[in-house]
């Protein structure tokens, strides 16, 4: 991943976030160590799970959507902001990379918070009811399926709800995008701005993340 921050603030900023505790620092090694580093590297840093789960906690969240859990720590940041009896639905299609989730997610004590759904993430938002009832959504998917994904949530957003879109800058590959991929978040990202629904920031934390609120 492309480097926004010199090393050294990196390093620094790491140091003066809430530190992960030993759950996701047990997820984090094995994931490390069971993938190769194409695939390890999906799994988000401390400090956007930090993000993650102060952003559910001040937004008061009972109900969050997950589209792409791999092995389970963004899962695990947002489920712990919820609120008492909140829950999370987590999309994924990988049953090796959710059963390690799964059992994270037991160590962690927040099994009975998470509902996991194992199919194409816009077969289960395309059967949620349409009623505007998700406080708090997370993408971190197949690149391509950003728009659907969007869509299908930001129409069930409640009045207020904040939808999290990482790897919005793609490495920096967004100025000039040639892969379907880079493109097809390229153009999701000019469309978020104009989009008057919504209201949003992109922030530079590691790859990009862009925060969208529903308008009252």
């Amino acid at each position: 991943m492309t480097r926004i921050l010199e090393p050294g603030i990196e390093d620094y900023l790491l140091a003066h976030c809430s530190p992960a505790d030993d759950v996701l620092l047990e997820l984090a090694a094995e994931t490390r160590a069971s993938l190769p580093p194409e695939y390890a590297g999906m799994q988000i840093s401390a400090d956007e799970g930090a993000l993650l789960t102060l952003l559910v906690k001040l937004t008061g969240v009972r109900y969050a959507v997950e589209v792409g859990v791999f092995t389970g720590y963004s899962s695990i940041c947002i489920a712990r902001g919820l609120q008492p009896g909140g829950k999370l639905l987590a999309c994924d299609v990988s049953p090796e990379w959710t059963k390690v989730a799964r059992e994270y997610w037991t160590k962690a004590g927040l099994a009975d918070r998470i509902e996991l759904r194992l199919a194409p993430a816009i077969e289960t938002l395309r059967a949620l009811a349409p009623d505007p009832v998700i406080d708090f959504a997370f993408v971190d998917a197949d690149k391509i399926g950003y728009p659907v994904y969007y869509e299908e949530l930001v129409t069930r957003l409640r009045p207020g709800g904040l939808l999290a879109l990482d790897n919005v800058l793609r490495g920096g590959r967004v100025l000039a995008p040639a892969e379907p991929a880079d493109r097809a978040i390229a153009e999701l990202n000019d469309r978020i701005v104009r989009d008057a629904r919504v209201e949003s920031v992109m922030l530079p934390v590691r790859d990009g993340v862009t925060l969208v609120r529903r308008r009252d």
